[in-house]
């Protein structure tokens, strides 16, 4: 499946968004997710599922002020 992960193109073998974290090393890490746009909380994202060129998000949260 080919989609755009933090704007550039990868191709996986996923099907869920908790699937594609593992899979690029994301694991348990606490990060905020979006799948073409909307917000996916961290309780939702086994049952994400993941099509064809779907556009996803990662961000890490940053400290500092």
């Amino acid at each position: 499946m080919k989609l755009q992960l933090n704007g550039a193109p990868i191709e996986v073998q996923v099907t869920t968004l908790a699937d594609l974290l593992d899979a690029e090393g994301f694991g348990e890490a606490k990060v905020a997710t979006a799948v073409n746009g909307a917000f996916v909380p961290a309780a939702a994202r086994a049952g994400q599922q993941l099509s064809d060129g779907d556009s996803v998000e990662v961000l890490a949260p940053m400290q500092g002020g």
